[in-house]
């Protein structure tokens, strides 16, 4: 089941490269950022059975990913990231919130649509952290080359 999940991964992540207009010769790279989140997400949720805390490890593995592959072949990170966490965007719970509103199961849309923004708000920081976490190693790495 894990190496079917993965393969729509790498897919799911290889299909925007095309609406986003990136360079064809990425493509690869950008799959193999999805896949590489959504490996990890499974592996988190194996763990722990939190939907927000596998999205926020897979959204900051793709993103480290993505600022290793973005200084490897000279190009901006979001190529990589931005396709990468699409398998993990929670789009079914969004739908599910979306379909108990015109239900009028009011409390499930609640515990759904706070599902989803916890993932969204859990991808953001796995992104945002990740950089952060990058441009320190960075910086602390050019500074000990000049001295």
């Amino acid at each position: 089941m894990l190496i079917k999940m993965t393969m729509l991964a790498f897919l799911g992540s290889v299909f925007p490269v095309i609406l986003f207009n990136i360079d064809r010769r990425k493509i690869i790279w950008t799959g193999i950022a999805g896949a590489f989140g959504w490996i990890i997400y499974s592996i988190i949720f194996e763990i722990t059975s939190s939907q927000v805390i596998s999205s926020f490890w897979g959204a900051f593995a793709v993103n480290i990913y993505s600022e290793f592959m973005a200084r490897k072949k000279k190009t901006p990170a979001s190529m990589f990231y931005i396709p990468g966490i699409f398998p993990l965007v929670p789009g079914i719970t969004a739908y599910s919130t979306i379909s108990y509103i015109v239900e009028n199961n009011f409390n499930d849309a609640l515990n759904k649509g706070i599902l989803t923004l916890s993932i969204g708000g859990a991808i953001a920081f796995g992104i945002m952290l990740s950089s952060t976490v990058v441009r320190f190693i960075s910086k602390l790495k050019f500074k000990w080359s000049s001295n």
